[in-house]
């Protein structure tokens, strides 16, 4: 892939106005109110129906989060049963070049953003706690929320969807990220800002560097070239 500087940039501009509107303003200007309220809403809703309890409760367990790499793994599933070997080789090292972003992203983005800030379940005095009214295993706090590290994770795999399997492939991805990602605003655990502020901002800014260059497609080859099975895949040529 070419370049594609102009778009870089604009999206880059947009990953750091966002970011700024939030960081700048004192006590974080107009998302502070819309965080309170989104916070207060879903936590009200905890004592106000049992079902909802539940249903908060089980989408922040760890077994829940393991259902999201499941989500993620089956979508590419779905195109590595139509390849032949060679493709399927592809898309694993597409899967390896996703990591490798993702874990690069969430550890630079831990280190250079200054902001280190509770969840809101922490902030807040006479709250609810998922974890005090059942007694079932949950996330429901973070001393350093932000930005959203599920989150990010998941928008990232949405980019690499959208960078190497399509439209189709990337809107299935983002019903996957809010499926598993907005539990942890709804529990508390996180901001609504540390997802549609944090983790969105890395996203715009870091992702254009490794998608819209030829950055991804470099590593992708490297892979290619050094994993086992290349070998093979040339003497079945």
């Amino acid at each position: 892939m070419k370049t594609r500087l102009p778009l870089i940039f604009l999206l880059n501009v947009a990953g750091f106005a966002l970011f700024l509107s939030w960081y700048l303003p004192v006590n974080h200007g107009f998302w502070f109110p819309l965080d309170a309220a989104i916070f207060h809403f879903f936590n009200n809703g905890l004592v106000e129906n049992r079902a909802f309890l539940w249903l908060v409760a089980l989408t922040n367990n760890r077994a829940f989060d393991a259902c999201s790499l499941i989500a993620m793994g089956c979508l590419m599933l779905s195109f590595w049963l139509r390849e032949d070997s060679a493709g399927r080789r592809r898309i694993v090292i597409i899967g390896l070049t996703m990591l490798l972003f993702a874990v690069a992203i969430n550890q630079l983005a831990q280190l250079l953003i200054p902001v280190k800030r509770e969840s809101p379940t922490l902030f807040f005095s006479g709250i609810h706690r998922v974890s005090e009214l059942l007694d079932f295993p949950t996330k429901d706090a973070s001393k350093d929320s932000f930005p959203g590290d599920h989150g990010m994770m998941l928008l990232i795999f949405s980019s690499i969807m959208l960078r190497y399997f399509g439209t189709n492939a990337f809107s299935i991805a983002l019903i996957i990220f809010v499926v598993f990602a907005f539990p942890r605003v709804m529990i508390g655990a996180h901001w609504f800002t540390d997802i549609a502020v944090g983790s969105l901002s890395v996203a715009l800014i870091a992702l254009p560097w490794c998608l819209m260059t030829p950055l991804s497609d470099r590593i992708i080859a490297l892979f290619d070239r050094y994993l086992p099975g290349r070998a093979q895949q040339q003497l079945n040529k």
